[in-house]
């Protein structure tokens, strides 16, 4: 091989790694397609989404935060909707789901997902990358349906280590909160962690 054959293809390996390592380092809350949290999203703009009315808007408002979809679910029906009118509502508000430790009645609200997902989300656990979900996910349904599932859900990320971009993929998340996260490391208890994040944010981690 020449000199510059070699110097190409090494050149080209360090472009791979550089690549495989962004991949790894990605966000751990996944990019949203048009589902919003329903933890932060506004009263008048939860108030517009299907089946919504403004006065179960308010209502879900002032219960806020809800730590799961099913508690979510839960609340809804209690305000009158259907389960079908529910589900129609989670294409656009969702809580999402820690893709670790989420039960199957969660999985079941994750619009898309079905019983299939029952199944493959908690066999390929623990989660660590969208890579890896993007692979495994990715060879039953395809990319696309993948993406989509994907952003109903989050990899919890370690509350002493995430970087600002990981901490900006928080719902909700601003500089500031950043900042807050941040300057309260290390974090020792989950106590701790909620008086710097907040108790609705405060789920997307681990303590590690």
């Amino acid at each position: 091989m020449t000199i510059t054959g070699r110097w190409i293809r090494m050149t080209c390996a360090a472009v791979a790694l550089t690549v495989s390592v962004a991949a790894n380092a990605s966000a751990q809350v996944a990019k949203s397609f048009g589902v919003v949290d329903a933890n932060t999203i506004a009263e008048k703009d939860l108030a517009a989404l299907p089946n919504m009315t403004p006065a179960i808007a308010k209502a879900v408002v002032a219960k806020r935060p809800f730590l799961s979809i099913v508690d979510l679910n839960a609340f809804l029906l209690a305000q009158g909707l259907t389960a079908a009118q529910a589900m129609e509502l989670y294409p656009k508000a969702f809580v999402h789901i820690n893709l670790n430790t989420a039960t199957k009645d969660e999985i079941l609200l994750v619009p898309g997902a079905g019983n299939k997902m029952t199944i493959e989300f908690p066999e390929y656990r623990p989660w660590k990358t969208w890579a890896q979900f993007d692979r495994e996910i990715g060879k039953y349904v395809g990319p696309e349906a993948t993406a989509k599932l994907a952003q109903y859900a989050f990899i919890p990320m370690n509350a002493n280590t995430a970087s600002d971009a990981d901490l900006m993929t928080v719902p909700g998340g601003t500089q500031a909160w950043v900042d807050k996260v941040k300057q309260g490391r290390p974090y020792k208890t989950a106590a701790d962690l909620e008086k710097s994040a907040g108790k609705a944010q405060a789920r997307f981690f681990v303590i590690e």
